[in-house]
């Protein structure tokens, strides 16, 4: 068990892309994290990783919180469902629009400037697997946010052919090195 990373506030991209749904402007839907995908930084969440936490908080009456970019300070909606299934942490919600930033959170997703949902956890239990990634096997789950980044390769679409990279790929990959970076410096 990885117990270096215990209480450290981490987060997970996956790109909305196909997955996600968005219906009448400002409720959406689709999956925070798929099972079994390594991420660019080299964590696997496996299946039922956050089915103590869901009912922890289902037993206390409360919820997954909807942020706009993990700012705790800018929630902009709920989360009505939050569930595990076969493929991954299923979230279902709706944006408000009578908060300023939902209202731009929905023209963003409209516009397709938006493309990412990710997760902010804790670990509670992971390994390692032979190849140095981490098992994530139990997580403390916080928030699911609309994000700008996502880190799921699974969940994106790749450049076709020798294609130069765009400035969106390259902020990307700028984004998982100080992600990556930050990880590292936390566990010392």
């Amino acid at each position: 068990m990885l117990d270096e990373m215990a209480g450290a506030l981490e987060h997970k991209f996956c790109r909305l892309g196909g997955d996600l749904t968005v219906k009448d402007g400002c409720e959406i839907e689709g999956y925070a994290s798929l099972f079994g995908q390594a991420d660019q930084g080299g964590d696997i969440v496996g299946a039922g990783a956050y089915a103590k936490s869901l009912a922890a908080l289902q037993a206390k009456g409360g919820r997954v919180k909807m942020l706009w970019q993990h700012d705790p300070v800018q929630p902009i909606g709920v989360w009505d469902e939050v569930r595990e299934d076969g493929k991954g942490l299923y979230v279902k919600g709706r944006i408000l629009t009578d908060v300023a930033r939902g209202r731009e959170a929905v023209a963003l997703l409209g516009a397709g400037a938006i493309d990412g949902l990710s997760i902010g956890y804790r670990t509670v239990r992971a390994e390692k697997d032979g190849k140095g990634r981490r098992l994530l096997s139990e997580l403390e789950l916080w928030e699911v946010s609309l994000v700008t980044f996502p880190m799921l390769p699974g969940a994106r679409v790749g450049a076709k052919g020798d294609q130069p990279a765009s400035a969106e790929d390259l902020m990307r990959e700028v984004a998982v090195a100080l992600m990556t970076a930050r990880r590292k410096l936390a566990q010392g």
